[in-house]
């Protein structure tokens, strides 16, 4: 699998930011985490980089990471078209790495710790809201009786 084309795919899906704390995925290094969590797609995804990369060169660049940034949306749009559930994978994974890297985290602001056990803070919410379902007669049986 390229892990250079993988990159530049992780960087147009999830882009670097005005903020220099928010790199670009691919620029994070976030390519590893979802290598290791692709399972049963991996296969998918690697014929996906190389058909992205193949596309490229047809299209008079080195290669995917490259070519120019409108040339890489416009194949990127075309393999998903052809090869369902490559960008998807790559979307879902990519967004999970990213957003768990504690770098991100702590640049939005947020403390990268687990929630327990300290805690984050909750909005309060208007309890009003379960009424009607409060109203409803019970769905349930009751065991003790």
């Amino acid at each position: 699998m390229n892990r250079t084309t993988l990159d530049c795919v992780l960087d147009e899906i999830l882009p670097a930011r005005e903020d220099p704390a928010l790199p670009g995925a691919g620029a994070l290094g976030i390519g590893s985490y979802v290598i290791d969590k692709l399972g049963d797609a991996r296969p998918l995804i690697a014929t996906g980089l190389e058909t992205l990369d193949q596309l490229a060169v047809d299209r008079g660049a080195p290669d995917f990471a490259s070519a120019p940034a409108d040339l890489r949306v416009a194949l990127l749009n075309e393999v998903a078209t052809g090869q369902p559930g490559l960008l998807q994978s790559l979307v879902f994974h990519g967004y999970c790495g990213y957003y768990r890297d504690p770098r991100v985290i702590e640049a939005l602001g947020l403390e990268a710790r687990p929630p327990y056990p300290e805690g984050y803070p909750l909005e309060s919410g208007d309890l009003k809201l379960l009424d009607p379902v409060r109203a409803r007669p019970r769905l349930f049986r009751d065991p003790g009786a």
